[in-house]
């Protein structure tokens, strides 16, 4: 049938100037005219090709000039020649047909009139065919030019077929209509490619506008082929910008990477594991970690492990400053329910690592630790010295909260060999923690020596200005009884500190001006701290840090005016102290001070006993009750001693328990011993220092 269709039966319904037209030149050019004979049609086209075309002319029985060359052009775009389909499409002047094309969409989809079973189309309107005919040829010009490298061109040429199907729906695909299938398909392929050429073209905003336009209207795109896109428009918010993403980008990623993964657990789409990792990274990028969580707990049994569940929701719980939920999940994670399973080593060290910055969880981190030994044996020595450094400062954390003296001796000594092992170990490359650690401990064990010998080595490792070293190794100075020197290592990191290091860098100045008998200095510091703290921008991450600062200096304060004998100004400052923090043992404390130096004794004790009743182990008020039951004398010189004893266990290097246990022993005529305590209160008072350690 082909070879009887001569160039002469092609009618055009726009003549060209030439006789000979291009149109038909290329027809015979590509072997459809029957001058060059019908014999070699099938040696170069494949059945199906010549199939579709013969089904074309029989449908149309002819074709005008841009319908052959939409023909030709997808024959040559079939062979891979790309520049000649380019040059036949080129021929296609779709701004002169877009009217005619939009029409013939709108005629197709006008609503039926009254009784009416079928859509009257005006004469001489476009079939669907032709318009289907020609649409594709803009997407194979679009594609053939992004074969030849020319991707904004062929952007700009996909983005006619969107234009032109958005102005004729603008409400979008229409289901259930008669020969739209192929136009559906069409454009369905030219919103896809549009967003892709747009990345080629390196043109980051048009990509996104293009997955924007695709997801704004109803295009009957299936479920599977949606969730493509919504996962391709999150992606390119994500991760598209070589610049920092924006943060309504980021919003915008989240809430489609919701849908989708809300559309996995439900069965509409196919499960993509990576989904929740992209969830997981933006949630992560915003700080909403509980949230995530929230997310993983919802994910199917299968996808996970229990054992990865808990490990991985710990993390999420830990990022939100909720530590004991991740450490009670790790618990789950290496607890009886998973005997069977190897502990992961990951597991282990996170664990450990969260113990060691809560004393409340040292024995659940020394458990921990040991299990990481266990399993590092042959492991890195790398990660046997992380093992022994979270088992030395567990060890240390659970030897200050122990009350037993034997217990807290050998935990005690735990702790530094732990901590030794792990600077043994790390000696090729010194770690920092490990160094500032065995340093800390030292200083607690009031191995004062030591203690500066690891401040010296941290602060010349760290080079520079490290708050937190410079600040130890000055506290460390003060167990010395170095205070000129601390002072000046404070003046001299306070230069180079952030604005919220200064603040406690003030407060430990404020505190060794008050050790040098400096009242009028310390006060001058404290109003320094102040003002600073006023200066301060607060977020909702600084505020309770901030409202901290501003309480304890107002606390050091009333010290301050206390040390003065100024007693009406110093509770003027626990006022405002306790104004932001009512329920502050410390202040409790100070206010009973300050009721003792007026001779208000029950006053005193009531307030020291409401410090007790906010923290039952707050040492200074229990020492404080001492005192004053010390002064009634007689029979309550038993209980004062019994409130000293109890503060000694809390804490056995206080020297003021010391001291005045020594002058409730003296009043109770045991002279030996009262010698003795005092000599227990002078030697520890020589490596005190003005601020604790820790």
């Amino acid at each position: 049938m082909l070879c009887a269709c001569s160039g002469e039966q092609f009618r055009f319904e726009d003549q060209p100037g030439s006789p000979e037209s291009l149109a038909t030149r290329d027809f015979s050019a590509s072997g459809l005219s029957s001058r060059n004979g019908g014999g070699d049609w099938d040696s170069k086209l494949e059945d199906i090709q010549v199939d579709e075309a013969e089904s074309t002319l029989k449908e149309a029985l002819s074709l005008n000039y841009e319908e052959a060359r939409a023909l030709l052009g997808r024959l040559e775009y079939q062979r891979g020649n790309f520049d000649a389909a380019l040059q036949v499409f080129k021929g296609i002047d779709i701004k002169v047909l877009t009217p005619r094309i939009i029409k013939a969409i709108v005629e197709r989809t006008r609503p039926c009139k009254p009784r009416s079973k079928v859509v009257i189309v005006p004469p001489c309107t476009m079939s669907m065919h032709s318009v289907s005919l020609l649409l594709e040829a803009i997407l194979l010009k679009a594609r053939s030019l992004e074969e030849l490298g020319s991707y904004q061109e062929a952007a700009e040429e996909c983005k006619i077929i969107l234009d032109v199907v958005e102005s004729a729906l603008p409400s979008g695909m229409p289901d259930g209509i008669s020969g739209f299938s192929k136009l559906q398909d069409i454009f369905q392929k030219a919103l896809e490619l549009l967003p892709l050429l747009w990345t080629k073209a390196g043109n980051h905003h048009e990509t996104i506008a293009s997955y924007r336009r695709a997801l704004s209207r109803p295009w009957n795109l299936d479920a599977q082929r949606l969730a493509v896109t919504q996962k391709s428009l999150a992606l390119v918010l994500l991760y598209g910008s070589v610049e920092a993403c924006p943060k309504d980008n980021i919003e915008e990623a989240i809430v489609l990477l919701m849908l989708l993964v809300k559309k996995m657990v439900v069965g509409d789409i196919q499960w993509d594991s990576e989904l929740m990792d992209h969830l997981t990274y933006a949630l992560s990028m915003t700080g909403q970690f509980e949230v995530l969580a929230n997310y993983l707990e919802e994910t199917l049994p299968g996808v996970y492990t229990r054992g990865e569940r808990w490990y991985l929701l710990s993390l999420c719980y830990s990022a939100a400053g909720i530590d004991t939920a991740a450490i009670n999940l790790l618990k789950m994670a290496l607890g009886p329910s998973e005997s069977r399973q190897i502990p992961h080593i990951p597991w282990l060290l996170f664990g450990a690592k969260l113990c060691s910055k809560d004393p409340k969880h040292s024995r659940d981190g020394i458990n921990f630790s040991h299990r990481l030994l266990d399993l590092a044996n042959s492991q890195s020595e790398h990660l046997l010295s992380q093992a022994h450094k979270f088992l030395g400062v567990c060890y240390g954390n659970a030897a200050r909260s122990s009350k037993l003296d034997s217990e807290r001796v050998f935990l005690q000594k735990k702790s530094l060999f732990s901590l030794n092992e792990a600077a043994k170990r790390s000696k090729a490359d010194p770690e920092l923690d490990v160094i500032f650690n065995l340093s800390v401990e030292n200083a607690v064990q009031r191995n004062v020596q030591a203690a500066l010998d690891g401040a010296v080595e941290y602060s010349s490792v760290v080079g520079g200005v490290s708050t937190k070293g410079w600040k130890h190794l000055a506290i460390v100075l003060s167990a010395e009884k170095r205070l000129k020197d601390a002072e000046s290592i404070l003046d001299f990191t306070m230069e180079e500190a952030g604005d919220l290091e200064k603040l406690e860098l003030l407060k430990s100045k404020a505190m060794l001006q008050m050790a040098q008998e400096q009242p009028k200095q310390a006060m001058k510091t404290c109003s320094s701290l102040l003002g600073l703290i006023r200066a301060q921008e607060k977020s909702e991450k600084s505020e309770a840090l901030l409202q901290k600062f501003e309480t304890e200096a107002w606390q050091d304060l009333a010290s301050v005016y206390g040390k003065l004998g100024s007693w009406s100004d110093a509770e003027a400052c626990l006022e405002k102290a306790r104004s932001m923090s009512y329920y502050s043992p410390r202040g409790w404390n100070e206010t009973g001070l300050c009721l003792e130096a007026k001779s208000f004794h029950e006053e005193a004790l009531t307030s020291f006993f409401l410090s007790l009743s906010i923290e039952p182990d707050h040492v200074p008020s229990i020492v404080s009750i001492a005192e004053v039951m010390m002064k009634s004398g007689g029979e309550s010189l038993p209980t004062a001693k019994s409130f000293l004893m109890n503060a000694l266990k809390l804490d056995p290097r206080n020297h003021d328990a010391w001291m005045k246990l020594g002058h409730v022993a003296k009043k109770q005529g045991m002279s030996q011993q009262a010698a003795e305590f005092y000599q227990a209160a002078y030697e520890l008072e020589l490596s005190a220092p003005v601020q604790s350690f820790i």
